[in-house]
């Protein structure tokens, strides 16, 4: 395959990825602040990826892989704070302490709703979205390097 190809098929693998985020979304499933976190590597995958189809050389496939490496690691970072492996940010895991809040505090503070990073919202085969998303951005990881190493040669 051409390098062409496999900035192509990553570029669009995070389109796709990015799309169906938006999807899910649109169906009714609000992301948490870790899977806004997901998204951006992706934006800039795309942008990459469009880049690289114009110019050659081996920096921009490069910075593509680190791109889809981005989303990826987030995405395992995601499932373990889903699975209970291990703690998230508390901004968005529940993990915030009421301590010094009466009752009447907390009946007067109306904020937005705050999706939570700890909970599944949904899954297929066992695995969430992040799973998916750090699945299918591994392989985009890979694309990007083929395109890296087309790109050197």
């Amino acid at each position: 395959m051409t390098r062409h190809i496999w900035i192509m098929f990553s570029a669009g693998g995070s389109a796709a990825l990015l799309a169906g985020a938006y999807v899910f979304q649109a169906l009714g499933y609000p992301p948490c602040a870790m899977c806004y976190w997901q998204r951006w590597p992706h934006m800039a995958a795309i942008l990459i990826g469009l880049l690289a189809l114009r110019f050659r050389g081996v920096l921009l496939p490069v910075l593509g892989a680190l791109a889809a490496l981005t989303t990826a690691v987030i995405g395992v970072f995601h499932t373990g704070v889903e699975r209970g492996w291990w703690e998230g940010p508390s901004s968005c895991t529940g993990g915030g302490s009421l301590d010094g809040l009466s009752g009447m505090d907390l009946l007067a503070v109306e904020g937005p709703r705050v999706i939570m990073c700890d909970q599944v919202s949904w899954e297929f085969l066992t695995l969430s979205m992040p799973s998916w998303n750090a699945l299918f951005s591994f392989v985009l990881v890979v694309g990007w390097v083929m395109a890296a190493r087309l790109s050197a040669r």
